[in-house]
């Protein structure tokens, strides 16, 4: 039998849920792993990118079972209870991705040693700039998150690379001063690292740094990737590493249902038309809208969810063509999906990663419902 190329995860949001405080993880977890799947991933936020005034039972069905779209559970500690209370499968384990300046570099790094420790082997640290939402109402210093990222990621390697000895580094916003990390590789390798790239500099780092380039579809056209694809190549060439060693990875957010009917009737519910919010003014722009944060809004590392009620939301995102939806979401039946996540391999995509947005829709019924074609949807891209 062949044995596939194309590898395929699954992430889930460790939202606090009604019934068990891990139900909604565990239950991705579970999914991801009886559908034979690669991955499996939980995002680091410490609010959510959906504005909270319209996640509610008036907008989102699944709200009564969610009702508290910012409480996210802290995603180490949930990838490790993962790990210690499935014994079974092979998944691997991703953080997708977390900030590189809310938590030190050294604590990152001894957060993803210890997950690649418990799971012999299996642990993926993503990582990229993060999210203002996240950092700045948090009194976390916001200004130059690339240089930034960079710096950590720099901290992050000669804290692994220092074989226990200590480390003097000098760095303008982590520096180093005879700092000791002796936590052991497993088996001779450290987790890898693989960043959420989505513009030159970004890509220029990764080349350097990165094990895989892990951005978000909806921040690029399929041209974009495999523009980026090569410029992150030609970075690694640049800094001595091999190119075809990156992992191409790419993580799509879906809207899946029995029928294209089903699939347009919940693009139009409040909630997903919300999201389109994370999408920068220059995709609004392409749709020939302007966007409702401004001429300049980046997007999602820029977006204060919380600050948002539900007028001005309903507002802003009233007139959002489905055209905009479509390049926010990957939408369709199982067949559509596979189909258009298809077109993503054929521009250098190796490992697509799901996020199932298909439950915040009016009908709980519906959004439910859903988890049939998402099983079809990883199942079939095994395939590709």
């Amino acid at each position: 039998m062949r044995k596939p190329t194309f590898k395929v995860g699954l992430s889930e949001q460790p939202l606090y849920a009604r019934c068990s405080a891990t139900a909604l993880v565990r239950a991705g977890y579970l999914t991801a792993l009886g559908t034979r799947g690669d991955s499996f991933w939980v995002p680091d936020h410490l609010a959510s990118l959906l504005p909270r005034s319209v996640m509610t039972t008036k907008h989102v069905g699944a709200a009564r079972w969610v009702p508290r779209p910012d409480a996210h559970l802290e995603p180490w500690t949930v990838l490790g209870h993962l790990a210690a209370s499935n014994r079974l499968g092979r998944l691997r384990l991703g953080i997708g991705v977390t900030d590189a300046g809310r938590r030190n570099p050294a604590v990152t790094a001894q957060a993803a040693a210890t997950l690649h420790l418990l799971t012999r082997g299996r642990a993926i640290l993503g990582i990229g700039t993060g999210a203002r939402e996240s950092n700045q109402p948090y009194g976390v210093e916001w200004s130059r998150p690339v240089a930034r990222f960079k710096e950590s990621l720099a901290t992050i390697r000669a804290l692994w690379d220092s074989g226990g000895d200590p480390v003097t580094r000098d760095s303008p916003f982590f520096p180093l001063h005879n700092a000791v990390f002796d936590l052991p590789p497993y088996r001779g390798r450290w987790p890898e690292i693989w960043v959420g790239a989505h513009g030159p500099r970004m890509f220029r780092a990764a080349g350097r740094y990165a094990d895989g380039w892990y951005p978000v579809a909806m921040m690029l056209t399929r041209k974009q990737y495999t523009a980026g694809l090569d410029q992150i190549r030609t970075a690694a060439s640049d800094a001595g590493r091999d190119p075809s060693a990156i992992t191409p990875a790419c993580l799509f957010f879906i809207v899946a249902g029995g029928s294209r009917d089903e699939v347009d009737e919940a693009l139009a519910s409040p909630a997903i038309k919300a999201f389109t919010l994370n999408a920068s003014a220059q995709t609004w722009l392409r749709h020939g809208m302007s966007h409702p944060l401004g001429e300049a809004f980046s997007g999602a590392q820029d977006i204060l969810a919380p600050e948002y009620d539900e007028q001005t939301v309903l507002s802003a995102t009233a007139e959002v063509p489905q055209a905009l939806l479509k390049e926010c979401f990957v939408a369709g039946t199982a067949t559509d999906i596979i189909d258009q996540v298809a077109e993503w391999r054929d521009h250098g995509v190796r490992h697509a990663v799901i996020g199932n947005f298909s439950a915040v829709q009016r009908s709980a019924r519906r959004g439910v419902a859903a988890h049939i074609p998402l099983t079809k949807i990883l199942r079939g891209l095994r395939n590709l």
